[in-house]
């Protein structure tokens, strides 16, 4: 595998260079730079595999550098000192990061999941939806749904709800439209945070544009736009309805 590394930091090109030579003779690096402009040229020149990117680059980011190359047909892993929106962002879309300083394990495990990547497809959808959640930098827009023999872009707006099974989690999609994934609901319940789908009930998630009235009766049920209807929890009841009151004003 070919591989170039994108950093402005000197010492961070060296220890990634460094640690590849270590655990991965087999990778071949075939050059570094410290800025957009660099990047790009070494990367369309050499045309590599892989690439590590900085976010955070002195004339522009990561980002900017990606917007260069249409389609992009390398693997990216990026490298990046934020914990911020940035780094929420690329964990939603599915693409894989190294934080600074550079934690061997980390980037050893980055490197041997990149190394699996092998449909270009799959990481075009990732950096089209890590993209787009980055414009909105606070809300997420899109989101991606690994099924058993798929990758499906999905837009947030277009979650009706989704539900438990299992260590599975259900999704119900705008057009009747249903995707099982091999991950729990808490675990879209932490992704999905401050996007307007919201816990209900230890089963249920539920997007607040899709809830049509709140019934009090029988302990508190969502009634949706779709018809269904959706158990509250007691425990959660507060949090609903303030989710709801919230929502009219936005």
């Amino acid at each position: 595998m070919n591989v170039i590394i994108v950093d402005d930091e000197a010492t961070v090109r060296n220890t990634i260079r460094s640690l590849l030579n270590e655990h991965f003779p087999g990778i071949n690096i075939l050059a570094a730079a410290g800025n957009i402009e660099e990047g790009h040229e070494v990367i369309r020149q050499n045309k590599p595999d892989l690439v590590f990117l900085d976010i955070e680059l002195p004339d522009g980011t990561g980002f900017d550098l990606l917007k260069k190359f249409s389609p992009v047909t390398f693997k990216v892993i990026f490298v990046t000192g934020h914990q911020e929106y940035a780094l929420d962002a690329i964990k939603v879309s599915a693409l894989d990061y190294v934080l600074k300083p550079i934690d061997t394990d980390e980037l050893c495990r980055a490197v041997k999941k990149a190394m699996e990547i092998i449909n270009q497809a799959d990481q075009q959808l990732k950096l089209q939806a890590l993209s787009e959640n980055l414009q909105s930098r606070k809300v997420l827009k899109r989101i991606i749904l690994h099924t058993s023999d798929h990758l499906q872009l999905v837009s947030v707006s277009e979650i009706i709800r989704a539900e438990a099974d299992s260590n599975y989690t259900c999704f119900s999609i705008s057009g009747g439209k249903r995707i099982l994934v091999s991950r729990t609901i808490k675990e879209f319940e932490n992704l999905l945070s401050g996007s307007g789908i919201i816990r209900v009930h230890r089963s249920h998630m539920v997007n607040i544009s899709s809830i049509d009235r709140f019934v009090k009766k029988d302990g508190g049920y969502l009634i949706l736009k779709d018809g269904s209807k959706i158990p509250v929890s007691p425990n959660l009841k507060k949090q609903v309805l303030q989710a709801i009151t919230e929502h009219l004003y936005e």
